[in-house]
């Protein structure tokens, strides 16, 4: 079998293959690994069959929509995912044929209703169920302390003590452990009485995790990630530095328009020298009448050059094809010292 954990800070994926027909699957990929995955592939000359998440994430940002579209190959999930972009829905006890493995989903709702486990030949990845010294919080969407006790103690952990347990996630760099390890060591198993576990696990008192609205959503609907948004509008937007703006309006260019996005009173606060103001609500409202020449040059700017390059990418697709971001945004030029101008009644 050829098998690679790749590691993404406390984020665990992994790719699993068959060395006899070169077929594969990617296991909770993660959306920051996306160019290492098909890196991957690429030197082994894998063909990705599937792309699985082992249940709905909500502490970071799978790619398996992304890798489906990318390797032409079918999001897999658990029957019980609410996700639209799920190709193929699994069953307790159904198996995927990756190559000569036989891939086999184990259902264990209880960290979240559309959790899985998934069996090959010595080993199991137990997603968000079963980590390496606890289990699955149950507090989030969908969790259920009591479901999470059946999936652990009736169906899990009744697997062979030496089955190799690899989880979606591990933040003190371990890479995995064993059913009988975890009996023996996980502090969270030893609670093996039900009404025990179920108290344990309601009064856990954990922090929400980072991005977690962003990350259900994202997750659960397909749709994409702020960072995604910047990323893909700063593919299509060139951008002007600093100094290269300063010099331009030293040289008192006349061949370009500096557009603030910032709201009123941030522009009132102090601009760059000569800006004109557009608040980025507005902009698709009011650029017809603000810039009726759709070939004069723009460069816009935000506080942060984040909403900025964003309005440019806009602005191009509305057919200024010579809008720029500056990069940086106002706080880099404030704290650049260059010159600042008051607005003007």
């Amino acid at each position: 079998m050829i098998f690679e954990q790749i590691a993404t800070g406390g984020c665990q994926s992994y790719l699993i293959g068959c060395a006899d027909t070169c077929s594969a699957a990617l296991i909770d990929p993660e959306v920051r690994q996306i160019d290492r995955y098909q890196a991957l592939a690429n030197r082994d000359g894998l063909r990705i069959k599937f792309v699985i998440d082992t249940h709905t994430h909500a502490d970071h940002f799978s790619a398996t929509r992304q890798l489906g579209e990318v390797f032409n190959a079918p999001v897999v999930m658990h029957r019980e995912s609410h996700a639209p972009f799920a190709d193929m829905r699994l069953d307790d006890g159904d198996m995927l044929a990756i190559g000569n493995l036989r891939l086999q989903a184990l259902h264990t709702p209880g960290h979240t209703r559309d959790s899985m486990c998934l069996m090959v030949e010595d080993r199991v990845f137990t997603g968000d169920t079963l980590l390496i010294g606890a289990t699955g919080r149950t507090d989030l969407p969908t969790g259920n302390p009591e479901q999470l006790y059946d999936s652990l103690f009736n169906k899990l952990l009744k697997l062979d003590p030496k089955t190799l347990v690899y989880p979606a996630h591990d933040y003190k760099g371990r890479t995995h452990t064993t059913i009988a390890g975890e009996i023996a060591t996980n502090p969270r198993l030893q609670q093996n009485d039900r009404a025990a576990f179920v108290d344990l696990m309601q009064h856990l008192n954990l922090s929400a995790p980072t991005h977690l609205t962003e990350a259900l959503r994202t997750n659960m609907t397909g749709g994409k990630t702020v960072v995604q948004l910047l990323s893909e509008a700063s593919s299509v937007v060139p951008f002007m530095s600093l100094a290269e703006l300063k010099s331009r309006i030293a040289a008192r260019a006349n061949d370009f328009v500096v557009l603030d996005v910032r709201e009123k009173d941030a522009f009132a606060a102090g601009h760059v020298p000569g800006a004109r103001h557009l608040p980025r609500g507005q902009l698709e409202l009011r650029v017809n009448d603000e810039f009726p020449d759709p070939t004069m040059r723009i460069v816009v700017y935000c506080e942060f050059g984040k909403i900025s390059t964003l309005a440019a990418a806009t602005l191009r697709q509305l057919g200024f094809l010579r809008a720029a971001a500056l990069d940086g945004g106002m706080k880099a030029w404030r704290d650049g010292g260059f010159p600042v101008e008051p607005a003007t009644n």
